[in-house]
Protein backbone atom coordinates (compact mmCIF):
# COMPACT_ATOMS: atom_id res chain seq x y z
CA UNK A 1 0.00 0.00 0.00
CA UNK A 2 1.48 3.58 -0.71
CA UNK A 3 2.10 5.99 2.12
CA UNK A 4 0.52 9.18 2.64
CA UNK A 5 2.42 12.55 3.10
CA UNK A 6 0.66 12.84 6.25
CA UNK A 7 1.57 16.81 6.87
CA UNK A 8 -1.86 17.19 5.79
CA UNK A 9 -3.05 15.49 8.41
CA UNK A 10 -1.81 18.33 10.82
CA UNK A 11 -4.13 20.69 8.85
CA UNK A 12 -7.01 22.11 11.04
CA UNK A 13 -10.36 20.83 10.10
CA UNK A 14 -11.43 22.82 8.10
CA UNK A 15 -9.30 25.42 5.58
CA UNK A 16 -11.30 28.60 6.45
CA UNK A 17 -13.37 29.39 3.76
CA UNK A 18 -14.70 25.76 3.07
CA UNK A 19 -16.13 26.46 6.52
CA UNK A 20 -17.37 29.28 5.65
CA UNK A 21 -19.44 28.04 2.67
CA UNK A 22 -20.25 24.65 4.88
CA UNK A 23 -22.26 27.39 7.20
CA UNK A 24 -23.72 29.39 4.57
CA UNK A 25 -25.06 25.93 2.80
CA UNK A 26 -26.32 25.00 6.59
CA UNK A 27 -27.91 28.13 6.96
CA UNK A 28 -29.79 28.35 3.46
CA UNK A 29 -31.16 24.92 3.45
CA UNK A 30 -32.50 25.58 6.73
CA UNK A 31 -33.85 29.45 5.87
CA UNK A 32 -34.63 29.52 2.48
CA UNK A 33 -36.45 32.72 2.67
CA UNK A 34 -33.34 34.16 4.06
CA UNK A 35 -31.36 33.00 1.66
CA UNK A 36 -32.35 34.50 -1.04
CA UNK A 37 -31.20 37.63 0.11
CA UNK A 38 -28.18 36.80 1.32
CA UNK A 39 -25.14 38.92 0.68
CA UNK A 40 -21.31 37.85 0.14
CA UNK A 41 -18.86 39.80 1.97
CA UNK A 42 -17.01 37.29 3.07
CA UNK A 43 -14.29 35.58 -0.04
CA UNK A 44 -12.42 38.43 -1.39
CA UNK A 45 -13.64 37.46 -4.94
CA UNK A 46 -14.15 40.21 -7.47
CA UNK A 47 -17.64 40.91 -8.51
CA UNK A 48 -17.39 43.38 -11.43
CA UNK A 49 -17.38 42.63 -15.11
CA UNK A 50 -13.20 42.15 -16.58
CA UNK A 51 -12.64 45.65 -18.07
CA UNK A 52 -13.78 45.84 -21.73
CA UNK A 53 -9.82 46.33 -22.85
CA UNK A 54 -9.45 43.21 -21.24
CA UNK A 55 -12.53 41.44 -23.07
CA UNK A 56 -11.49 43.19 -26.61
CA UNK A 57 -7.46 41.34 -26.36
CA UNK A 58 -9.13 37.72 -25.04
CA UNK A 59 -11.77 37.66 -28.10
CA UNK A 60 -8.66 38.71 -30.36
CA UNK A 61 -6.49 36.02 -29.28
CA UNK A 62 -8.96 33.56 -29.42
CA UNK A 63 -9.43 34.54 -32.84
CA UNK A 64 -5.08 34.49 -33.45
CA UNK A 65 -5.49 30.56 -31.80
CA UNK A 66 -8.30 30.19 -35.27
CA UNK A 67 -6.24 30.60 -37.95
CA UNK A 68 -3.02 29.15 -38.71
CA UNK A 69 -0.16 31.81 -38.95
CA UNK A 70 -1.49 33.16 -36.21
CA UNK A 71 -1.63 30.37 -33.79
CA UNK A 72 0.23 29.10 -30.62
CA UNK A 73 1.07 26.27 -29.05
CA UNK A 74 3.26 25.83 -25.63
CA UNK A 75 4.01 29.19 -24.76
CA UNK A 76 7.08 29.75 -22.63
CA UNK A 77 7.02 28.95 -19.06
CA UNK A 78 7.70 32.06 -17.38
CA UNK A 79 5.52 34.12 -19.58
CA UNK A 80 5.72 35.88 -22.73
CA UNK A 81 8.06 38.13 -23.73
CA UNK A 82 5.64 41.28 -24.30
CA UNK A 83 3.91 40.65 -21.28
CA UNK A 84 6.99 41.14 -18.98
CA UNK A 85 8.23 43.48 -20.78
CA UNK A 86 4.77 45.70 -20.04
CA UNK A 87 4.99 44.42 -16.00
CA UNK A 88 9.27 45.57 -15.85
CA UNK A 89 8.04 48.74 -17.60
CA UNK A 90 5.05 50.19 -16.15
CA UNK A 91 5.37 48.84 -12.44
CA UNK A 92 8.94 48.49 -11.89
CA UNK A 93 11.17 51.12 -14.39
CA UNK A 94 8.57 53.87 -14.86
CA UNK A 95 8.72 54.24 -10.83
CA UNK A 96 12.60 54.08 -10.91
CA UNK A 97 12.63 50.70 -9.92
CA UNK A 98 15.69 48.20 -11.02
CA UNK A 99 13.32 45.19 -11.83
CA UNK A 100 14.71 43.43 -15.45
CA UNK A 101 12.12 41.58 -17.42
CA UNK A 102 13.67 38.25 -17.23
CA UNK A 103 13.11 38.71 -13.65
CA UNK A 104 9.36 38.78 -13.74
CA UNK A 105 7.60 34.96 -13.92
CA UNK A 106 4.32 35.00 -14.61
CA UNK A 107 2.14 32.48 -13.41
CA UNK A 108 -1.91 31.31 -12.51
CA UNK A 109 -1.67 33.10 -9.24
CA UNK A 110 0.25 34.88 -6.38
CA UNK A 111 -1.86 31.98 -4.10
CA UNK A 112 -0.07 29.27 -6.44
CA UNK A 113 3.33 30.92 -6.28
CA UNK A 114 3.04 31.95 -2.13
CA UNK A 115 2.79 27.57 -1.71
CA UNK A 116 4.96 26.81 -4.84
CA UNK A 117 8.32 29.45 -3.45
CA UNK A 118 8.98 26.70 -1.15
CA UNK A 119 9.90 24.37 -3.39
CA UNK A 120 13.68 26.00 -3.63
CA UNK A 121 13.69 27.00 0.57
CA UNK A 122 15.27 24.46 2.42
CA UNK A 123 13.79 22.83 5.18
CA UNK A 124 16.10 23.85 7.75
CA UNK A 125 14.58 27.40 7.82
CA UNK A 126 13.07 29.29 10.39
CA UNK A 127 9.87 30.71 9.10
CA UNK A 128 8.28 33.37 10.50
CA UNK A 129 4.53 34.41 9.48
CA UNK A 130 2.21 37.14 10.78
CA UNK A 131 -1.05 36.60 13.08
CA UNK A 132 -3.24 36.98 12.15
CA UNK A 133 -2.22 36.11 8.35
CA UNK A 134 -3.80 34.96 5.14
CA UNK A 135 -3.76 31.43 5.84
CA UNK A 136 -2.57 29.56 2.31
CA UNK A 137 1.11 30.93 3.75
CA UNK A 138 0.94 28.76 7.23
CA UNK A 139 -1.14 25.92 5.48
CA UNK A 140 1.76 25.54 2.74
CA UNK A 141 4.38 25.42 5.56
CA UNK A 142 2.24 22.46 7.29
CA UNK A 143 2.27 20.45 4.02
CA UNK A 144 5.76 20.28 3.13
CA UNK A 145 6.49 19.52 6.52
CA UNK A 146 8.17 22.64 8.10
CA UNK A 147 6.21 22.78 11.56
CA UNK A 148 5.01 20.62 14.41
CA UNK A 149 1.35 20.01 14.94
CA UNK A 150 -0.97 22.75 16.32
CA UNK A 151 -2.16 23.61 19.76
CA UNK A 152 -5.06 24.20 21.49
CA UNK A 153 -4.99 27.92 19.84
CA UNK A 154 -3.97 26.65 16.00
CA UNK A 155 -0.98 27.97 16.44
CA UNK A 156 1.78 25.28 14.69
CA UNK A 157 5.11 24.15 16.56
CA UNK A 158 7.94 25.14 14.11
CA UNK A 159 6.61 28.71 13.18
CA UNK A 160 7.51 31.61 14.37
CA UNK A 161 4.46 33.85 15.01
CA UNK A 162 4.68 37.98 14.03
CA UNK A 163 1.43 39.23 16.34
CA UNK A 164 0.18 42.27 14.72
CA UNK A 165 -2.43 43.99 17.13
CA UNK A 166 -3.87 46.79 17.48
CA UNK A 167 -0.78 47.96 19.30
CA UNK A 168 1.63 47.81 16.11
CA UNK A 169 -0.85 48.80 13.82
CA UNK A 170 -1.65 45.55 12.53
CA UNK A 171 1.86 45.70 11.07
CA UNK A 172 4.55 43.25 12.66
CA UNK A 173 7.75 44.25 14.07
CA UNK A 174 11.20 42.64 13.44
CA UNK A 175 11.61 40.07 15.75
CA UNK A 176 14.84 39.82 18.62
CA UNK A 177 15.68 36.92 17.24
CA UNK A 178 16.97 35.86 13.87
CA UNK A 179 14.58 34.04 11.19
CA UNK A 180 15.24 32.64 7.72
CA UNK A 181 12.03 33.01 5.61
CA UNK A 182 9.58 36.12 6.81
CA UNK A 183 5.90 36.62 5.36
CA UNK A 184 4.93 40.16 4.79
CA UNK A 185 1.66 41.25 2.89
CA UNK A 186 1.25 45.30 2.44
CA UNK A 187 -1.82 45.61 2.39
CA UNK A 188 -2.52 43.63 4.42
CA UNK A 189 -5.37 40.72 4.03
CA UNK A 190 -6.81 40.40 6.34
CA UNK A 191 -6.39 43.94 8.56
CA UNK A 192 -6.07 46.16 5.62
CA UNK A 193 -3.26 47.65 6.98
CA UNK A 194 -0.46 49.18 4.78
CA UNK A 195 3.22 49.41 6.04
CA UNK A 196 5.07 52.76 5.75
CA UNK A 197 7.88 53.28 4.56
CA UNK A 198 9.94 53.21 7.66
CA UNK A 199 8.60 50.01 8.60
CA UNK A 200 9.43 48.41 5.48
CA UNK A 201 12.79 49.89 5.75
CA UNK A 202 13.64 48.21 8.99
CA UNK A 203 12.36 44.74 7.77
CA UNK A 204 15.03 45.35 4.83
CA UNK A 205 17.75 46.11 7.08
CA UNK A 206 16.91 42.76 9.24
CA UNK A 207 16.64 40.90 6.07
CA UNK A 208 20.00 41.98 5.58
CA UNK A 209 21.81 41.53 8.95
CA UNK A 210 20.52 37.99 9.08
CA UNK A 211 20.44 36.85 5.64
CA UNK A 212 16.58 35.60 5.35
CA UNK A 213 14.40 36.27 2.66
CA UNK A 214 11.12 38.24 2.80
CA UNK A 215 7.90 36.72 0.75
CA UNK A 216 6.34 40.25 0.15
CA UNK A 217 3.15 39.32 -1.03
CA UNK A 218 1.71 42.85 -2.82
CA UNK A 219 -1.22 41.33 -4.45
CA UNK A 220 -3.18 44.58 -3.31
CA UNK A 221 -0.90 47.48 -4.36
CA UNK A 222 -3.43 49.15 -6.92
CA UNK A 223 -5.32 49.93 -2.90
CA UNK A 224 -2.74 52.26 -1.96
CA UNK A 225 -4.36 55.54 -2.04
CA UNK A 226 -1.75 57.18 0.42
CA UNK A 227 1.17 58.51 -1.62
CA UNK A 228 3.21 57.86 1.31
CA UNK A 229 3.03 54.38 1.49
CA UNK A 230 5.32 51.82 -1.01
CA UNK A 231 3.48 49.64 -3.58
CA UNK A 232 6.42 47.11 -3.85
CA UNK A 233 9.14 46.16 -1.55
CA UNK A 234 11.66 47.20 -4.05
CA UNK A 235 11.07 51.39 -3.15
CA UNK A 236 13.15 50.24 -0.22
CA UNK A 237 16.97 50.23 -0.89
CA UNK A 238 18.42 46.92 -0.47
CA UNK A 239 15.31 45.00 -0.80
CA UNK A 240 17.03 43.22 -4.06
CA UNK A 241 19.18 41.64 -2.19
CA UNK A 242 16.60 39.60 0.49
CA UNK A 243 12.88 39.99 -1.25
CA UNK A 244 10.60 38.24 -3.59
CA UNK A 245 7.92 40.08 -4.29
CA UNK A 246 4.14 38.58 -4.94
CA UNK A 247 1.44 40.51 -7.39
CA UNK A 248 -1.37 39.55 -8.86
CA UNK A 249 -3.96 40.84 -11.45
CA UNK A 250 -7.02 39.54 -9.49
CA UNK A 251 -7.67 42.26 -7.85
CA UNK A 252 -6.77 45.13 -9.81
CA UNK A 253 -8.02 43.74 -13.02
CA UNK A 254 -10.87 41.11 -12.15
CA UNK A 255 -8.86 37.92 -12.96
CA UNK A 256 -9.80 36.01 -10.17
CA UNK A 257 -11.78 34.02 -13.20
CA UNK A 258 -8.95 34.39 -15.53
CA UNK A 259 -6.10 33.57 -12.69
CA UNK A 260 -2.83 35.79 -13.85
CA UNK A 261 -0.23 36.61 -11.69
CA UNK A 262 3.71 37.04 -11.49
CA UNK A 263 6.49 36.92 -9.17
CA UNK A 264 9.46 38.68 -8.71
CA UNK A 265 12.62 37.12 -7.70
CA UNK A 266 15.45 39.41 -8.48
CA UNK A 267 18.86 38.30 -9.46
CA UNK A 268 20.92 39.36 -6.91
CA UNK A 269 18.83 37.33 -3.74
CA UNK A 270 21.02 34.70 -2.21
CA UNK A 271 20.14 31.93 -0.02
CA UNK A 272 22.97 29.59 1.66
CA UNK A 273 23.82 25.72 0.79
CA UNK A 274 24.05 23.20 3.53
CA UNK A 275 27.63 23.36 3.21
CA UNK A 276 27.43 27.56 3.89
CA UNK A 277 27.40 28.12 0.14
CA UNK A 278 25.88 31.19 -1.28
CA UNK A 279 23.85 30.88 -4.08
CA UNK A 280 21.06 32.71 -6.44
CA UNK A 281 17.92 31.83 -5.70
CA UNK A 282 16.62 32.83 -9.49
CA UNK A 283 18.12 29.99 -11.30
CA UNK A 284 16.09 27.58 -9.20
CA UNK A 285 12.67 29.57 -9.35
CA UNK A 286 13.35 29.58 -13.38
CA UNK A 287 14.32 25.81 -13.15
CA UNK A 288 10.90 25.25 -10.95
CA UNK A 289 9.07 26.81 -13.19
CA UNK A 290 10.47 25.49 -16.34
CA UNK A 291 9.70 21.59 -15.18
CA UNK A 292 6.58 22.18 -13.02
CA UNK A 293 4.28 24.91 -14.97
CA UNK A 294 3.41 24.94 -18.60
CA UNK A 295 2.98 28.40 -18.84
CA UNK A 296 -0.26 30.50 -18.55
CA UNK A 297 -2.09 30.36 -21.22
CA UNK A 298 -1.80 32.68 -24.35
CA UNK A 299 -5.16 34.16 -24.47
CA UNK A 300 -4.75 34.97 -20.62
CA UNK A 301 -1.92 36.52 -21.01
CA UNK A 302 -2.85 39.25 -24.05
CA UNK A 303 -5.66 40.05 -21.50
CA UNK A 304 -3.43 40.82 -18.98
CA UNK A 305 -1.21 42.79 -21.66
CA UNK A 306 -4.23 45.11 -22.12
CA UNK A 307 -4.25 45.83 -18.64
CA UNK A 308 -1.45 48.02 -19.36
CA UNK A 309 -2.92 49.72 -22.42
CA UNK A 310 -3.58 53.54 -21.76
CA UNK A 311 -7.29 52.13 -21.55
CA UNK A 312 -6.82 49.36 -19.91
CA UNK A 313 -5.04 51.37 -17.02
CA UNK A 314 -7.40 53.71 -16.63
CA UNK A 315 -10.44 50.78 -16.73
CA UNK A 316 -8.59 49.29 -13.73
CA UNK A 317 -8.54 53.12 -12.05
CA UNK A 318 -12.06 52.56 -12.32
CA UNK A 319 -12.53 49.46 -10.95
CA UNK A 320 -10.28 49.98 -7.77
CA UNK A 321 -12.32 53.22 -7.24
CA UNK A 322 -15.37 51.22 -7.09
CA UNK A 323 -14.33 48.64 -4.56
CA UNK A 324 -12.59 51.56 -2.51
CA UNK A 325 -16.10 53.68 -2.43
CA UNK A 326 -17.67 50.27 -1.43
CA UNK A 327 -15.56 49.70 1.60
CA UNK A 328 -15.42 53.77 2.28
CA UNK A 329 -19.63 52.65 2.93
CA UNK A 330 -18.74 49.83 5.11
CA UNK A 331 -16.72 51.68 6.80
CA UNK A 332 -19.42 54.03 7.77
CA UNK A 333 -22.06 51.51 8.67
CA UNK A 334 -20.20 49.60 10.64
CA UNK A 335 -18.60 52.94 12.73
CA UNK A 336 -22.40 54.19 12.78
CA UNK A 337 -23.32 50.94 14.39
CA UNK A 338 -20.85 51.47 17.33
CA UNK A 339 -18.00 48.90 15.93
CA UNK A 340 -14.37 49.51 16.47
CA UNK A 341 -12.92 49.19 12.46
CA UNK A 342 -9.91 49.56 10.97
CA UNK A 343 -8.61 49.29 7.45
CA UNK A 344 -10.46 49.93 4.13
CA UNK A 345 -8.45 53.37 3.19
CA UNK A 346 -5.39 51.48 0.91
CA UNK A 347 -6.99 48.23 0.52
CA UNK A 348 -10.69 46.19 -0.12
CA UNK A 349 -11.20 44.95 3.10
CA UNK A 350 -12.29 46.26 6.80
CA UNK A 351 -11.08 45.04 10.23
CA UNK A 352 -13.73 44.96 12.53
CA UNK A 353 -13.06 44.34 16.35
CA UNK A 354 -16.29 42.06 17.37
CA UNK A 355 -18.60 43.71 20.61
CA UNK A 356 -17.60 42.36 23.95
CA UNK A 357 -18.73 39.03 24.49
CA UNK A 358 -18.65 37.98 21.16
CA UNK A 359 -16.06 35.40 19.25
CA UNK A 360 -15.49 35.74 15.63
CA UNK A 361 -17.61 32.53 15.10
CA UNK A 362 -20.23 34.34 17.13
CA UNK A 363 -19.84 37.17 15.18
CA UNK A 364 -19.93 35.70 12.02
CA UNK A 365 -22.96 33.68 13.51
CA UNK A 366 -25.39 36.50 14.43
CA UNK A 367 -24.78 38.77 11.11
CA UNK A 368 -25.27 35.69 8.96
CA UNK A 369 -28.55 35.03 10.80
CA UNK A 370 -29.71 38.44 11.45
CA UNK A 371 -28.46 40.44 9.24
CA UNK A 372 -28.18 37.98 5.93
CA UNK A 373 -24.78 38.91 5.14
CA UNK A 374 -21.66 36.50 5.17
CA UNK A 375 -18.38 38.24 6.65
CA UNK A 376 -15.33 36.27 7.42
CA UNK A 377 -14.41 35.55 11.01
CA UNK A 378 -10.95 37.07 11.93
CA UNK A 379 -10.06 33.48 14.03
CA UNK A 380 -9.92 31.74 10.68
CA UNK A 381 -6.56 33.83 10.36
CA UNK A 382 -4.67 33.21 13.44
CA UNK A 383 -4.75 33.20 17.26
CA UNK A 384 -4.56 37.07 16.63
CA UNK A 385 -7.46 37.78 14.70
CA UNK A 386 -9.78 36.24 17.47
CA UNK A 387 -12.12 38.83 18.70
CA UNK A 388 -12.47 40.45 15.02
CA UNK A 389 -13.83 39.90 11.71
CA UNK A 390 -13.44 40.96 8.49
CA UNK A 391 -16.01 42.40 5.67
CA UNK A 392 -15.10 42.53 2.07
CA UNK A 393 -15.54 45.25 -0.39
CA UNK A 394 -15.72 43.42 -3.19
CA UNK A 395 -19.36 43.80 -4.56
CA UNK A 396 -21.75 45.85 -6.29
CA UNK A 397 -22.01 49.44 -5.02
CA UNK A 398 -26.25 48.46 -4.36
CA UNK A 399 -24.80 45.73 -2.03
CA UNK A 400 -22.48 48.33 -0.32
CA UNK A 401 -25.01 50.50 0.52
CA UNK A 402 -27.63 47.54 1.43
CA UNK A 403 -24.64 45.96 3.39
CA UNK A 404 -23.75 49.20 5.26
CA UNK A 405 -27.76 49.54 6.59
CA UNK A 406 -27.72 45.96 7.39
CA UNK A 407 -24.88 46.41 9.96
CA UNK A 408 -25.97 49.82 11.24
CA UNK A 409 -29.40 47.92 11.93
CA UNK A 410 -28.20 45.41 14.17
CA UNK A 411 -28.63 45.05 17.68
CA UNK A 412 -25.74 43.56 19.80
Amino acid sequence: MAFLNENYLKLKAGYLFPEIARRVKAFGDANPAAASRLIRCGIGDVTEPLPPAVTAALHQAVDDLGRRETFRGYGPEQGYDWLRAAIGKSDYRDRGLDVADDEIFVSDGSKCDCGAILDILGHRNRIAITDPVYPVYVDTNVMVGHTGEADTSGAYAGIHYLPCTEANGFIPEPPAEAVDVIYLCSPNNPTGAAATRAQLEAWVAYARRHGSVLLFDAAYEAYITDPAIPHSIYEIPGARECAIEFRSFSKDGGFTGTRCAFTVVPKSLMARTESGESRPLHPLWLRRMTTKFNGVSYIIQRGAAALYTPDGRRQVRELVEHYLGNASLLVAGARAAGLKVFGGVNAPYIWVAAPAGYTSWAAFDKILNEANVVITPGSGFGSKGEGYFRVSAFNSRANAEEVSRRLQALKW
